[in-house]
């Protein structure tokens, strides 16, 4: 139950650092972009990082075990896969002007004077729908995570955390140059960032009563596929978007050389 309540507390933690955005875009008048650069490239590293060096083999060290090295190895690779391709469904399904990779500074929105209340809101309220869809697999991919490997569980946790911050811009920014509503924005925010825990709950109800090293393997595989394909997908170019190409890469092998160190501290 302990460990339970500490996974769903670090995936509500992550969800709901769309707040964080939503209050930047509220009390500044531009976006930090070297800090998001930064801090975006920093989540791809630890994501990547995890993902590829400790996830993926602990899932294939669960999938071989019970399977045998030759079909347990094709498991795991088919899992790492079928997760980026759950991921890009998703992606496909949303449309462009509404997906969470086309983000958002504060000063963009003051300055474009020629879309209506209407359509700003619009835009508000399809890309709080787009991001609470794809922050649903997130949310269970952290969850599922923190409740397996409690020692990779934080820096995961502050990886989606950040990537989250300019997701609660892309919400917030519309809604109140809208409405002229801080609460309303915030609300819109918010409510994008609770289907994360959402994810968790509805994963761990349907999953747990069939879980074994067979299923965990799967789902492990499948949760290293799911955040590759983000970091890859959204997390880098939304990075160098906001800064210099440079700065994203610093930012990307600092998170992989945080992440490579708390691994080895738990040796």
């Amino acid at each position: 139950m302990q460990n339970l309540l500490f996974a769903f507390c670090l995936t509500l933690f992550a969800g709901l650092c769309t707040g964080i955005g939503s209050a930047l875009a509220f009390f500044t008048k531009r976006t930090n972009t070297k800090f998001l650069s930064i801090s975006l490239g920093f989540s791809a590293g630890v994501m990547i990082y995890v993902s590829t060096i400790e996830i993926f083999f602990k899932a294939k060290t669960s999938l071989t075990n019970e399977l045998g090295i030759k079909l347990g190895s094709w498991v795991t690779v088919a899992s790492f896969f079928g997760g980026m391709l759950v991921i890009a469904l998703i992606d496909k399904l949303i449309p462009s002007g509404e997906n969470p990779h086309d983000m958002y500074k504060v000063e963009d929105i003051k300055s474009n004077s020629s879309n209506t209340n209407t359509q700003l809101l619009r835009m508000g309220f399809f890309t709080a729908l787009a991001i609470g869809i794809h922050n649903f697999p997130e949310g269970l991919a952290t969850f599922i995570s923190a409740l397996q490997e409690p020692s990779i569980a934080i820096p995961i946790t502050v990886a989606i955390a950040l990537h989250n911050i300019p997701e609660g811009i892309a919400v917030s920014v519309p809604v109140y140059y809208a409405t002229g509503d801080r609460k309303k924005a915030f609300l819109f925010s918010f409510l994008s960032g609770l289907s994360e825990p959402l994810g968790a709950i509805i994963g761990y109800l349907v999953l747990m009563p069939f879980m074994n090293d067979l299923v965990f393997g799967i789902i492990f595989a499948s949760v290293a596929g799911i955040m590759v394909f983000i970091s890859l997908d959204e997390l880098l170019p939304s990075a160098q978007k906001y800064g210099q190409h440079h700065l994203s890469i610093y930012g990307l092998v600092s998170g992989m050389m945080v992440m490579a160190i708390s691994l080895l501290l738990f040796i």
